[in-house]
């Protein structure tokens, strides 16, 4: 009697993956993958194909090129803007996505409601219409929407960028504290270097024209346990790259007026680009064990 195979590890796969509109290439040879309970964050200038690959990887496109391979149960997509819809108060626009699994009323209704509370929106927010609401307010309640469907994969295009640097802080520890609650992968795109290093295990740089990953940081500490300073030297360090500053089209990093010390120096990149980002004990301090490539 044959032994059954052992279920598929649930995780984000993509490989080789190439895309175009018409004849202009707009993706080229990305790969990466994205097991439960990690964050991957991609940067990137306008134009380099961001949202086409998280629309890819959502299903909303048809993959052309390459292979995409989603072993998640339950996906669940935060877009740019809340796109709630104005006719509904906020706890039917949360409950909305579990109306559609045909989830009886009061059963929908009473995880929405907690859901809701979880996010900072009391009973009187619930019962408002979105556009009594601010925008942050707005931000709370797709997220909200998003996360009462228990997904195993989160997919955001960027839907944090309108907020300002509180109400963002915010909604980073809303995330990150349902991340932690249980194993939620979360692939994000962003402009937001910063906010890369705040939330992701993996920060993937891309460059455009067409679409490619460039360079690629592995960040050893856990989300909740980096502070403020630990964060902004990483962004530091991460935009000091060639690689990252061609990318964004940056100017050349400026020579320091005086020599590095060895708890500050980075080691030399290679042509290619791809190299340990730190060795040796040379920024070990601030980034132990961490590792760049493409």
């Amino acid at each position: 009697m044959s032994t059954p195979a052992p279920a598929p590890e649930a995780a984000l796969a993509v490989r080789q993956l190439n895309h175009a509109w018409a004849t202009r290439s707009v993706l080229e040879d990305i790969g990466f993958t994205l097991p439960a309970g990690r964050a991957i964050a991609l940067v990137g200038p306008s134009g380099c194909g961001k949202t086409t690959l998280l629309h890819l990887c959502a299903g909303l496109l048809t993959v052309q090129e390459g292979q995409i391979d989603n072993r998640f149960a339950r996906s669940a997509m935060l877009f740019q803007q809340p796109h709630l819809l104005p006719w509904q108060t906020v706890l039917g626009n949360i409950a909305l996505g579990l109306k559609a699994r045909r989830t009886p009323k009061a059963a929908r209704l009473a995880a929405a409601r907690r859901m809701g509370h979880a996010l900072g929106l009391d009973d009187i927010a619930l019962a408002q219409f979105p556009g009594e609401l601010s925008g942050g307010m707005q931000s709370r309640a797709a997220l909200a929407r998003a996360l009462v469907l228990e997904p195993d994969l989160l997919l955001m295009d960027e839907p944090f960028a309108a907020l300002d640097i509180g109400l963002k802080g915010q909604m980073h520890r809303l995330l990150l504290a349902e991340m932690a609650r249980r194993q939620l992968a979360v692939l994000m795109i962003t402009h937001d270097v910063m906010e890369a290093v705040t939330l992701a295990d993996t920060v993937i740089v891309m460059a455009g024209q067409p679409g490619r990953m460039v360079w690629r940081l592995d960040l050893p500490l856990p989300p909740a346990q980096r502070g403020d300073d630990w964060i902004y030297r990483q962004t530091s360090l991460l935009l000091a790259q060639p690689a990252v500053r061609a990318a964004f089209n940056m100017p050349a990093a400026l020579a320091p007026a005086s020599p590095p010390s060895a708890s500050s120096a980075l080691p030399a990149t290679p042509a290619d680009g791809c190299a340990p980002l730190a060795s040796g004990s040379a920024i070990a301090a601030a980034l132990p064990a961490a590792s760049a490539r493409c």
